[in-house]
């Protein structure tokens, strides 16, 4: 395809696409692009140094009783400097406003992952393990820490708003299995127990929720540089940088500190904005990954963009009943409705760098550098590999992958896994489950076996 006009190129994909979608049904509705909003900009190092060892959380477990559970890490991966150093990647060392030296948990819990010897910062955490709230937050478990923080006055006091957060929401946010994610979960509970304006905490919720804890799988940070709304229903408008910030509402005293923390917003985007993905680290079949990236602006590019110096990402949301994967959670922003409406009203949404939420029946079509790594496949991490996500005939119902040892087949793209006939634990992929389905998106159905071969070795390539 030549790609010297690369708008004209994107405009005739855009077409194709409307095209094939009104004649399949032409009462379906298309493709709705996501207009772009005013962005902040700021120093890409100043926002590292913030996100390692940044304060956004304020209130943590003491350092002698973090050691307690998790020693000293000698690994270092972030090369970070005094007691940070000996403090694992995705938590950080702070001054409480007391002086007591606090841990508390930082952006990289969910937004790193080890991969081999290496942390990638901005990959998605596909290894984490949610499914433990309950038991973190039981009553033996909440003795043993009271226990604890009797005998030191001064670290209790440290930690009381981390605590207080932890027995009130904790137990409400397990998921059912591993390796997804419940971050919508958790920010629908805050904000049941927090004003949308002083952002003071109240021990008694606003509203009732629902009980489903709706999975999600966490996108690679590196996307964002290219997207106009955030999350995977697109409802994130406006300023990236107030939804960035989200992480305050464990544990923000006031609007000072609020304001504090949205000062250095510009400062992480552009950090955010700096990322790039890892390359493929195997050898690629060039004449095959040709016929791959021919086919793909052929099937894919209309949705998902194109690639290289000259690509160009056209921002299309793609309603439900094109899609067609599991809509528990698109659907739960307009079944829990008090979140957007607490959001529109909140100090967020209000001066010079505004955010909204915008609901949406469906879900964006991401960008897809560094595709071949991010595995699991779909919003909610239900399908294992780009082989199984290109031919739904291939997805298991369940499967489970090692996550004390996790391995990576670079020819399927995506994790080995073991197909199971039924779900026996919390490590097993539990697809029949709402909110964890794995059907729909199927346009590589309608390929060869070889087609399919071609396009994965071209998605290795961006």
């Amino acid at each position: 395809m030549d790609m010297k006009h690369p708008l004209i190129v994107m405009l005739s994909l855009t077409l194709v696409v409307l095209g094939v979608i009104a004649a399949m049904d032409p009462s379906r509705p298309g493709p709705v692009p996501v207009p772009a909003y005013p962005q902040r900009s700021g120093n890409p190092d100043s926002g590292y140094h913030f996100l390692v060892y940044g304060d956004y959380v304020n209130s943590g477990v003491p350092l002698s009783f973090y050691r307690l559970g998790f020693g000293k890490d000698r690994r270092n991966a972030l090369q970070r400097t005094g007691v940070n150093a000996s403090i694992q990647h995705d938590f950080t060392a702070v001054k409480a406003a007391n002086g007591a030296t606090i841990v508390v948990p930082n952006c990289l819990q969910c937004h790193a992952q080890r991969w081999g010897d290496s942390l990638v910062i901005g990959l998605g955490n596909s290894l984490g393990d949610y499914t433990l709230s309950r038991a973190i937050s039981s009553p033996f478990a909440t003795h043993l820490v009271d226990s604890w923080m009797r005998q030191h006055p001064e670290a209790e006091a440290a930690a009381q708003a981390f605590l207080r957060v932890s027995r009130t929401v904790g137990r409400q946010m397990a998921t059912q299995v591993r390796g997804v994610n419940p971050a919508d979960r958790l920010t629908a509970l805050l904000v049941t127990h927090r004003d949308p304006n002083t952002l003071a905490w109240s021990d008694t919720p606003a509203r009732q929720l629902s009980q489903t804890v709706i999975p999600s799988d966490v996108p690679a940070w590196w996307l964002l540089k290219k997207k106009n709304a955030m999350f995977y229903s697109g409802l994130g408008r406006g300023d990236f940088g107030r939804f960035l910030m989200g992480a305050i509402l464990l544990t923000v005293n006031d609007t000072v500190q609020a304001n504090r923390v949205d000062a250095r917003m510009g400062d992480v985007l552009a950090y955010i904005k700096s990322l790039q993905p890892p390359a493929y680290p195997g050898p690629i079949d060039s004449a095959l990954a040709g016929k791959g990236q021919s086919l793909f602006h052929q099937h894919c590019a209309g949705c998902h963009g194109t690639y290289g110096p000259e690509g160009r990402y056209p921002n299309l949301l793609i309603p439900q009943a094109v899609i067609g994967t599991d809509s528990l959670l698109n659907h739960s922003n307009y079944v829990e409705s008090g979140m957007v409406d607490w959001f529109n009203g909140s100090r967020f949404a209000k001066g010079p760098h505004a955010a909204r939420i915008e609901p949406f029946n469906g879900y964006i079509a991401p960008p897809l550098d560094g595709v071949w790594m991010t595995a699991p496949y779909l919003h909610n991490g239900s399908v294992p590999t780009l082989e199984a996500l290109l031919d739904s005939r291939r997805r298991p119902a369940f499967w489970e992958r090692s996550f004390r040892h996790p391995r990576y087949d670079l020819q399927r793209l995506g994790w080995v896994y073991r197909e199971k006939k039924a779900a026996g634990s919390t490590n097993t992929d539990n697809t029949p489950l709402p909110g964890y389905g794995n059907k729909g998106h199927p346009f590589g159905d309608r390929l060869t076996e070889a087609e399919r071969r071609t396009l994965l070795e071209y998605l290795k390539t961006i």
